[in-house]
């Protein structure tokens, strides 16, 4: 069987903008990189099942100049059925471009996250693809104490709870914030919780049996287990754990988090410790270190599972390098199987389609 993966990549030194990849799952092995289309620093995409590819995008009109303040960023939708993928619709903003994309199919919506302006965007799917913007938030009138935090709001994820409800888990503000979606894509508040200063959420996975959710915090290198009562729609602390031993002092950030579908085992990679983390989950939902791999490159953003979970992905974007993983199901454990595979600035792993 081959499986195929979308990779987003910045785009500041060889790379285009859009990728895919193979992953031959019998020879165990990523294969194959190829072209999809160019785009502006596609940090990370997001696919529908209508076969369109919504990546992150930012622009700078040459006849403006190349400094900040003329940029423009926001997303690129792409027709994915050929190859260079066709552009079918963008929607800039002033500004650098959003740091997340998501898709809800049921209502058929969009949601960026954008880590510098504050904004979080809702885009209505039309016909043919093409997006309308319903609505936009901006939290303010908070900041953490770390110089990454110094200028207020940086929600750096936006997707939906098991419950139908919009999370945004903002590193600025050390917060989440938790909304109600309309069919029309509009949102209301429902209710936020404050980390302590400088914890630096960043992404978080939920387990609707257990009542949890998980939360990766970059600038405090840890992991928040969070009770979620969805019936009155609020999060408590349950527990807070490191991805990085004590023994560490350089930089680290901690950055992607994945659960498998067991629920059984958490993944946090870490981008200078520059390892994926790996965690065991009780039935309460509280985590065990059980170990820490590592990326076989530097500074790791992102990195997935294979269909089946028996392979992960992960994405060295400072050394242009995939690393491929096979994971035992029954411990949760890594094994590294193939590295130094070329992917330039490599930075998010999106599952495409599997071909028979």
């Amino acid at each position: 069987m081959i499986e195929k993966f979308l990779i987003g990549t910045y785009t500041l030194q060889t790379s285009h903008g859009v990728y895919d990849l193979e992953l031959d799952d019998n020879k165990k092995r990523l294969q194959n990189l190829r072209f999809v289309a160019g785009s502006g620093n596609p940090t990370y995409l997001a696919i529908s099942k209508a076969n369109r590819i919504y990546a992150i995008d930012k622009v700078w009109p040459k006849n403006l100049g190349e400094g900040n303040d003329h940029m423009r960023g926001g997303l690129q939708v792409l027709d994915n059925n050929s190859r260079p993928a066709i552009v079918t619709d963008t929607k800039l903003d002033p500004g650098v471009s959003p740091c997340y994309v998501t898709v809800d199919e049921k209502q058929q919506l969009v949601f960026t996250a954008n880590y510098h302006t504050g904004a979080i965007i809702i885009y209505k799917i039309m016909p043919k693809g093409k997006l309308q913007e319903t609505d936009r938030v901006v939290d303010k009138g908070h900041q953490g104490p770390r110089p990454e935090q110094k200028d207020g709001a940086h929600p750096h994820f936006a997707d939906l709870t098991p419950d139908g409800r919009l999370v945004v888990v903002d590193l600025g503000q050390d917060r989440i914030y938790l909304y109600n979606l309309s069919d029309e894509g509009k949102l209301s508040p429902v209710s936020k919780f404050q980390f302590k200063p400088g914890f630096g959420p960043r992404h978080i996975v939920f387990d609707p049996k257990k009542g949890v959710a998980y939360v990766s915090a970059e600038l405090s290198s840890n992991v928040a287990v969070m009770n979620y009562d969805a019936k009155v729609g609020k999060f408590s602390l349950k527990q807070v754990i490191s991805t990085i031993p004590d023994t560490w002092t350089k930089h680290n950030g901690a950055a992607a988090i994945r659960m498998s579908k067991d629920g059984k085992f958490i993944y946090v990679s870490n981008r200078g410790f520059n390892s994926i983390a790996v965690f065991q989950s009780d039935a309460e939902g509280k985590l065990k270190l059980i170990q820490e791999i590592s990326t076989e490159g530097d500074f790791p953003r992102d990195f997935n599972f294979n269909h089946d979970q028996s392979m992960v992905i992960a994405l060295n974007q400072n050394t242009n390098n995939a690393t491929l993983y096979e994971r035992n199901a029954s411990t949760g454990k890594l094994k590294m199987i193939q590295k130094d595979f070329k992917v330039p600035e490599g930075v998010c792993v999106c599952p495409e389609k599997i071909i028979k």
